[in-house]
Formats: C-alpha cells, structure tokens, sequence
C-alpha cells in the first residue's frame, strides 16, 4: 500500500507548494528541511486541515482529488503537535478516554496504550503538571488512541531541552517501531531523523527534494 500526494498551489499570498510524493504506506518517514520549505504544509494536507489543489490518496482511497476532498475528522488521522494539544480541563486519563470514544476502541485500547507508552502513573495528573517529556508522551498516547491509519508528528521534541529530547526519543524509537501505524514526522535534527525513521523526505521551496531510505 502506498500514499501519494501530487500538490500544486498557494498555501498563502507569499508562499506555493508543488508537492509530488508516492511513499509505502508503513514504517516512518521523515521530513526534514529547512524553515519555510513546506513540511507542516504536507502534514496539514496529509491531515485535510488545508485544502491544496490537487490528489491525496491513502491505499486505494481517494482522500481529495478534482472533484471530492475527504475532511479532516473522515481520515482517521492521529496528529501530534509542537505543542501537546492536551485539552487542559482533563487529565492525563481523561485526554486519553475521550480519544477512546472517538475511536469506539472502548477499554481494551486505552489500557493497550497506556501499558505500550508506560504513563500508568500519570493518568491522574492534569497537563498543567507535567513535565514537558511527561507531556508529550502523553500526546502520543492520546494520538495512538484514537486508533489512527497515518500518525502525523510535527517536531513533537522540539519544544524539551536536550537531555529530555533524547531521553523522548530513544522510548519514541521503540514505540513507533512496535506499532502498525505509517507514521510522517517533521523535524530539523538530522541525527533524530536516522534514529526514528526508515527513509528521509527532503523539501525545499515547497517542494520534495528528494526521499532517501535510511541505512544503518
């Protein structure tokens, strides 16, 4: 199975894409580049939060296309932001069941999640008290919880300080390489990038450069 993204537009009055992709619809691709080349942009099409002309198509799913555009809460996207985009009036479990719901995943996957992410101990706590490894591996979970066919990570390490960066994403590492998810994660740190990922997409300008497997 394969995702391709074929994109041509104006994202804003100073900024275009012309994005061509056709990636394996496993394993995590990362996308590196520098400020302004256009990798939120991908994800925020990838997700159906913005609507570039063109053809997104997920397997044999047509997500938008000439004549149809698949919203955002149809695409059964997990996405996980620079910030954690925790609902600060519920805690760590709460965050956690609402996305459960969502997904008619009922107990058994919020308890698959807790155990396979390890924050058995900090369901109780609200965001507000945790810290910022704790809350992101928090936004994870959420994100896996809602039972998701394409992750879609936006520098989730960006905003820890580097002990905690590289602490996150050694367990990150192990996490995304159990589970069945493709997974499209955005950063800048080219060491991360080969840590995480099983190739590399490349963009500059608004457009891919070039993807890359990744060799041990």
């Amino acid at each position: 199975m394969t995702i391709t993204v074929a994109l041509a537009g104006r994202i804003s009055p100073d900024f275009a894409v012309d994005i061509a992709c056709d990636l394996p619809a496993q394993g995590v691709t990362a996308v590196l580049g520098p400020s302004g080349s256009g990798k939120t942009s991908l994800l925020r099409a990838l997700a159906g939060l913005d609507h570039v002309p063109g053809m997104v198509r997920f397997g044999d799913e047509i997500w938008q296309d000439a004549t149809r555009f698949v919203p955002a809460h149809k695409r059964r996207i997990g996405y996980v932001f620079q910030g954690t985009g925790l609902l600060p009036h519920l805690s760590v479990g709460g965050n956690l069941a609402f996305a459960t719901r969502r997904a008619a995943s009922g107990r058994s996957g919020f308890d698959d999640i807790v155990d396979r992410i390890g924050i058995a101990g900090l369901l109780d706590r609200m965001p507000d008290r945790l810290s910022g490894g704790e809350a992101q591996r928090a936004a994870i979970a959420r994100a896996l919880a809602s039972r998701p066919r394409l992750l879609l990570m936006d520098e989730p390490l960006s905003a820890l300080d580097t002990d905690a960066r590289a602490a996150l994403a050694e367990e990150l590492a192990g996490i995304l390489g159990a589970i069945d998810v493709p997974v499209f994660y955005v950063t800048h740190d080219l060491g991360e990038a080969r840590r995480l990922a099983s190739r590399m997409l490349r963009m500059r300008g608004g457009s891919v450069e070039k993807v890359e497997e990744v060799t041990l």
